[in-house]
């Protein structure tokens, strides 16, 4: 499956020229605060893993209780992804699949994951700090699925300047496990439905993985349940190719909300 952490590089110029606005404020830090909050109701596992030119944040917070916030700080230029995991027992994980979490385990069963992505499904928060133009990149990703609602939020207060994209708020507007078609639906060892997949993770096929002869976006289209995911998250990435719709910019401090 393509990362969007990849695609996100790939059309930064494309997309900056379409997206970036003028920003003001007090935003030309070499360093970026990200304050994770879990207003959930239950535990969420935080994880993060950068791209392979990026040097891996040192092992972080992990757990986040109800309520609870965390701060993680990055540099300039630093790219990767975060998530929340679900359901975690990091001392008595499955030595079979070798996962600790029903949802978003790093693929090692361990708490830190570094450069691994996780394993689908995953809500993602993506970003890439002072990219083109000075400008932050990021976005919220259900191409790898969808585990629990998460929103990005800047800091930054500045005029809109007619632009959406331009330091918005990305934001999972519905739980999408209510409305998860059954060939999508992960599913704990109770039963509950906790996680959605992309139609890509659940069937492998070309169009809906953009890849083989689907792999450009002339070839490659929304398919019905990218489209289920994108009704829930109008502003977020859908599938592989849904650049247009889902990247913002700005510069500065952000928060990374679940639920």
């Amino acid at each position: 499956m393509l990362s969007t952490v990849g695609i996100l590089g790939s059309f930064l110029a494309i997309l900056a020229t379409v997206h970036s606005a003028p920003v003001d404020g007090g935003a030309d830090s070499l360093i970026h605060n990200i304050v994770f909050k879990n207003q959930c109701s239950h535990n969420v596992w935080l994880a993060s893993s950068t791209t392979w030119d990026n040097t891996p944040l040192p092992a972080h917070g992990g757990l986040l209780t109800p309520g609870e916030t965390f701060t993680i700080t990055v540099v300039d230029q630093w790219q990767g992804r975060f998530w929340g995991r679900t359901e975690c027992d990091f001392e008595h994980k499955n030595m079979t699949t070798n996962t600790a979490c029903s949802t978003g385990d790093c693929g090692s069963g361990e708490e830190y994951c570094g450069y691994i992505s996780g394993r689908p499904p995953a809500s993602l928060a993506e970003f890439t700090f002072n990219g083109w133009n000075n400008l932050d990149f990021y976005d919220v990703s259900l191409v790898d699925g969808y585990n629990l609602p998460i929103s990005i939020q800047p800091h930054t207060k500045v005029p809109n300047w007619g632009n959406p994209y331009s330091c918005g708020s990305p934001t999972v507007e519905k739980d999408i496990n209510l409305i998860c078609p059954g060939p999508l639906q992960i599913r704990d060892h109770d039963g509950n439905v906790v996680g959605c997949e992309s139609a890509c993770s659940a069937f492998g096929l070309p169009q809906y993985c953009c890849s083989g002869p689907d792999s450009t976006p002339q070839t490659c289209h929304p398919s019905k349940y990218s489209k289920l995911f994108k009704s829930a998250c109008p502003f977020c990435y859908s599938y592989a190719y849904d650049d247009a719709t889902s990247i913002f910019t700005c510069r500065g401090d952000y928060t990374v909300q679940f639920c």
